[in-house]
């Protein structure tokens, strides 16, 4: 039987869709982010959050992404706390902090261009929330879990992503942050928290654990569905008999050693080649989905057929706003100079090989089916 297992519950799916979201790229990842845009970046965090809302072993992965989401959520939860006290005035020595929003070259310091290629960088931060799309596949109710997630995707955007942002630059001059290091423990450190260090990095460890844990569940599904679809090898669809692929599993588990073994090898090129490749990657696939959603709600009027249990608000408005906000985020990433361009770039390139690569397998899925469709009888033809 090639059918996944249905034994996620309703709060696995919550935790999936927040542990997806809430990872190393907010905890640190948002230090390039302030970096580039300054305390504007928070309009950038908005932004990004309403276009990916546009676009929106099985049991064991569950439990595990419960556990790994419920410490984000309360070390966040704690951090918004804490800093709120100081921005108010009421922990901090010298009265508000607010005046850190305006006082380094103003609010928006480098302009709107940079507030919309900043969306990139959070983009990257982002990921993670179509997680719960696939992880919806293996819950009693799919339809009902994806839409409690769009409904309440909103509000941990607002509260994780932008409440924290915001507090960080209100806490901390947006001009002391550092690329690659945690802007939440600098605020804590300014915040005269001794324990800063420590208690990030233990955080820290534990998002990129729950994001590990969220890359071999996505990848052994998805591998399954495209070997299941013919654009995978067939033995990938093999379930074991809790109907969990497992050889889709070992294969992602191979990926994940060699790319450690290739951060040993040459960090700093790895590194470096995964973040160029992944700058504006993300945004051409989510515009391809949007894409690929109005075809199929196109097509499925056309058919005359009823409209699909969990619909788009706004069709097809909505989704030609998300396609127009993406393309102006790219825009603005042509237009910055720097490490922008060369990101564009690579992922340009990323882009081609992968439409390359669909169109030499259609057309080997196309030449082999025309093998196996027999030829019509003289009786048969026309």
């Amino acid at each position: 039987m090639s059918e996944l297992s249905r034994s996620l519950q309703p709060r696995h799916i919550t935790m999936i869709s927040i542990g997806g979201i809430i990872g190393a790229g907010l905890f640190v990842g948002s230090s390039a982010s302030i970096a580039a845009a300054g305390p504007a970046i928070v309009l950038s965090y908005l932004i990004t959050g309403t276009l990916v809302l546009l676009v929106m072993s099985a049991r064991s992965y569950g439990e595990f992404e419960f556990w790994f989401a419920s410490i984000k959520v309360a070390a966040i939860i704690v951090f918004i706390a804490l800093a709120a006290a100081f921005a108010f005035g009421f922990t901090s020595p010298t009265g508000p902090t607010f005046a850190n929003l305006t006082r380094y070259g103003g609010f928006m310091p480098k302009g709107w261009l940079s507030v919309l290629a900043g969306a990139v960088t959070v983009y990257f931060s982002l990921t993670g929330a179509e997680i719960t799309t696939i992880a919806a596949a293996e819950s009693r109710e799919p339809a009902r879990a994806v839409a409690r997630m769009s409904s309440s995707v909103i509000a941990r955007i607002l509260t994780f992503y932008v409440g924290s942002v915001l507090l960080i630059v209100t806490v901390v001059p947006w001009i002391e942050v550092r690329p690659g290091v945690s802007p939440f423990t600098l605020a804590l450190t300014t915040m005269h928290f001794r324990w800063a260090s420590l208690a990030m990095s233990a955080i820290i460890l534990t998002a990129v654990l729950s994001c590990l844990n969220s890359a071999f569940y996505v990848c052994s599904r998805v591998l399954f569905v495209l070997a299941e679809h013919g654009d995978a090898p067939q033995w990938l669809v093999q379930l074991n008999a809790r109907r969990v692929p497992t050889r889709s599993v070992w294969m992602g588990s191979l990926a994940g050693v060699l790319g450690i073994l290739a951060a040993v090898t040459s960090p700093q090129t790895v590194f470096a080649f995964l973040v160029n490749a992944s700058g504006a990657l993300m945004v051409f696939v989510y515009m391809i989905v949007a894409l690929a959603h109005i075809r199929l709600r196109r097509a499925r009027e056309a058919r005359g057929e009823p409209e699909p249990a969990l619909t788009m608000w706004l069709f097809p408005w909505a989704s030609y706003a998300a396609l127009a906000g993406m393309a102006a985020v790219l825009i603005a990433m042509a237009l910055t100079p720097g490490d922008m361009t060369t990101e564009l770039r690579v992922s340009v390139l990323a882009l081609a090989v992968a439409v390359v690569a669909y169109f030499i397998v259609d057309a080997r899925r196309s030449g082999r089916a025309a093998r196996l469709t027999p030829a019509a009888t003289p009786a048969e033809r026309p």
